[in-house]
């Protein structure tokens, strides 16, 4: 089984030009049109099972509006083999009651992002969002490291293991490898505690365009690092993440399978692990 832990869609009438904005400020190239069909696609050319979408709330107001289109998304997983996580922002009304409307719901996580959402990862309103997510059983993933379009230092592995300490969450997922660009502070932070790392648009070749100078891209973690923070972690608490649109799922998945690493290593991370978390 090959899961993707690690994907966003856009409701069908803002994909076109809500991907075209995040372009703008990334200056990185898509690989699917960011749609929940399109992602569904996608899924069936590369041979995944299942992807999980990750909203992401950058105005709290919305966050019900965005938890329900969750849910309806997930009346079509059978079809689609898409599934989604609810979402919430820190600032978010009455978070307890949302949280457990998000479990009620079946959503079965949450995505917060730090950068996107401009409140530091350990900051008490996000603790006490995870602690109590926490105590319901919701997995919590979180953008980890620095962002491509925004600038700051919003969710590194040094908040991230603040919260860690602070918190101790039994399902907390660090995204990119646990902090994009910050690969080092990854393995003295983080590495080796009871978390997971999902390795999205961490490793691997990203579809720059054609008009940013080869200095201007940012560098990706090379594969011999990869390989590293997967032995000093865990084969067994790392998922097989995309980014979609931004990612291309058959390279992804090439690109763990030709790591050296036991095939019961791989099978772990390209959808085992997730498999568990998710009690499958």
């Amino acid at each position: 089984m090959i899961i993707d832990f690690h994907t966003h869609t856009f409701p069908d009438h803002m994909a076109t030009a809500t991907i075209e904005l995040l372009k703008q400020k990334s200056r990185t190239e898509n690989f699917s049109d960011g749609t929940a069909d399109g992602l569904s696609r996608k899924l069936k050319e590369a041979g995944v099972d299942l992807a999980v979408v990750l909203p992401v709330v950058t105005n709290p107001a919305k966050t019900s509006k965005i938890n329900d289109a969750a849910a309806r998304l997930n009346e079509r997983t059978a079809e689609t083999h898409v599934f989604s996580f609810g979402g919430m922002h820190p600032d978010t009304p009455d978070y307890k009651s949302e949280l457990k409307r998000i479990a009620a719901l079946g959503l079965k996580g949450i995505k917060l992002h730090p950068a996107y959402q401009q409140v530091p990862f350990d900051d008490i309103r996000y603790e006490r969002i995870v602690g109590y997510a926490d105590e319901l059983g919701l997995i919590v993933s979180v953008h980890g490291g620095v962002d491509i379009g925004i600038a700051g230092d919003w969710s590194t592995p040094a908040r991230a293991r603040k919260l860690f300490d602070d918190v101790h969450p039994r399902k907390l997922v660090m995204a990119h490898m646990g902090g994009w660009m910050m690969w080092e502070d990854v393995k003295r932070y983080l590495c080796g505690l009871p978390l997971f790392l999902d390795t999205s648009f961490s490793c691997g070749s990203f579809g720059y365009q054609a008009s940013v100078p080869a200095e201007e891209r940012l560098r990706p973690l090379a594969e011999e690092e990869f390989t590293d923070i997967v032995r000093r972690h865990g084969a067994d608490k790392v998922l097989f993440g995309t980014d979609s649109p931004w990612s291309d799922h058959a390279a992804q998945i090439a690109l763990i399978r030709r790591q050296p690493l036991s095939d019961a290593e791989k099978a772990a991370i390209l959808g085992e692990n997730a498999k568990k978390l998710l009690q499958l």
